[in-house]
């Protein structure tokens, strides 16, 4: 991804750094709460915005679909500019970026802003306003991801359908030829996913804020693509080096997903709405659990997942060699109990485009026996139990919050229910103090995620594999 300039409004005088890390405090408006002083900026724009508030509550009952309402007016007013450039670059490139984005997906990341904004600015106009179009770029954005990513991965199903890269190539390969038909569809699709990536850029730079409520939007904007691009090039560079360091993958895994997936949505949501600093720390803690909670169900079902479930190839991260943590796990207990048998199989297979599906079931055994399915399972309950933890220690507006907190747990993979505020925790539950990811002995293991059936039983084979 090769993010473009950020279009970011003159302010009257520069900003306070924000950093990097979650939770940092940001420059904002008044809070959100009807007092004086409340950001009015975001007053009409085009686009089928709530006018009111009994119209924000009808917006709840669908979110994806007023997300992509939102969508079709921006995306009809882009590809009819596209076309005033030259017709042909609309029809084969403009035009699939909308299809894409239009189509297919569940719209996570905009419910979570849409939801942190009513969590914290109640039924509020102006900030759902607001809300919608930021959840419109992060919906153009995440085109942007995968049109690329599925470039780097050399997938060939996205959605169930093909991937942009192969359906250009398809289109062009019997009249130049399929190798030159393949380059070309990968070029094309690295200038779809750009383009992606500038309307989504306009798309917020275009959004009314107030002033320091803007400078705040675009500066976490602005972190969260940079640590898009960070997070993916430490999985790639992984990929080529064999670095599979426990550390090393959460960090990637927390740049590439946790922190664009959940806790940067929610900081977005927050902050349109001006919530205060302790409730934005809150909502960006329990984010970034959530957040890797995700990305490890993730890895677990592109090894164990249906593909009619996923819409993906099922072991598309052995075949690409990917530093997942699940691999990392069996690796290290793999070479605690000196199984030369199942580090020789992973190396056979991992990075190997011609994995077949009985090599890939073998694989399979090996992250079973080795007790590394059991360690991730166990790793995502944990973070979506600390997530839950940080969550319902914010003070929020109840009509948001029960929605919001639905999502997050759905995110992380679960079912409804969980750990409520007030309720007993195993172990004692303790601030968590621990890098995201990192286990703690007794820690909270209340909630429990939906049970992934196991279709592949541990068979016995040679070595001394613990867990077997």
């Amino acid at each position: 991804m090769r993010p473009s300039q950020a279009k970011d409004h003159p302010a009257a005088s520069p900003p306070r750094p924000i950093a990097a890390v979650p939770g940092a405090s940001l420059p904002r408006g008044p809070v959100a709460g009807g007092g004086e002083g409340r950001d009015t900026a975001c007053t009409a724009v085009s686009g089928p915005l709530p006018d009111g508030p009994a119209e924000v509550r009808r917006i709840d009952a669908d979110v994806p679909g007023a997300v992509g309402r939102l969508l079709d007016q921006v995306l009809e007013e882009r590809l009819r500019r596209a076309r005033l450039a030259d017709p042909l670059f609309a029809e084969e490139v403009a035009e699939r970026v909308a299809r894409f984005t239009l189509h297919g997906g569940k719209r996570r990341r905009a419910q979570l802003v849409w939801w942190a904004t009513r969590a914290c600015a109640g039924r509020d106009p102006a900030s759902a306003a607001a809300a919608l179009r930021i959840g419109g770029a992060l919906e153009l954005l995440q085109t942007c991801a995968l049109v690329h990513d599925d470039v780097m991965d050399r997938a060939v199903l996205r959605r169930g359908r093909p991937t942009l890269h192969t359906d250009l190539t398809d289109r062009y390969a019997d009249r130049v030829g399929r190798e030159r038909a393949r380059r070309f569809g990968q070029s094309v699709a690295l200038l779809a996913g750009d383009l992606a990536l500038a309307w989504a850029d306009d798309l917020v730079a275009e959004t009314p804020l107030a002033s320091w409520t803007g400078v705040a939007v675009r500066r976490l904007w602005s972190d969260m693509r940079t640590e898009m691009v960070a997070g993916q090039y430490l999985d790639v560079q992984g990929q080529i080096t064999g670095a599979r360091s426990l550390s090393r993958v959460l960090r990637a895994a927390r740049l590439k997903s946790a922190l664009y997936s959940v806790e940067r949505p929610l900081a977005l949501g927050a902050t349109v709405a001006g919530a205060d600093d302790v409730t934005l720390r809150r909502l960006c803690d329990a984010g970034r659990r959530v957040g890797l909670a995700f990305q490890l169900r993730d890895d677990l079902d592109d090894v164990f997942g249906d593909p009619r479930e996923t819409g993906k190839t099922c072991g598309g991260d052995i075949r690409e060699g990917k530093p997942t943590y699940l691999v990392a796990v069996a690796r290290a207990r793999a070479e605690a109990a000196g199984d030369g048998t199942a580090l020789a199989l992973l190396d056979r297979w991992l990075g190997d485009d011609t994995l077949t599906e009985p090599a890939l079931d073998e694989v399979r055994e090996v992250l079973v026996a080795t007790g590394a399915r059991a360690t991730v399972e166990a790793k995502v309950d944990q973070l979506a139990a600390q997530g839950l933890r940080h969550f319902d220690g914010a003070v929020l507006d109840p009509e948001g919050a029960g929605p919001l907190r639905a999502l997050l747990l759905a995110t992380a993979g679960g079912r409804p229910g969980g750990v409520r505020p007030g309720e007993a925790r195993p172990g004692g539950a303790q601030p968590d103090e621990a890098q995201p990811g990192e286990a703690r002995p007794g820690g909270d293991a209340a909630v429990r995620l939906r049970p992934v059936p196991d279709p592949y039983p541990s068979r016995a084979r040679g070595g001394a594999g613990s867990g077997r």
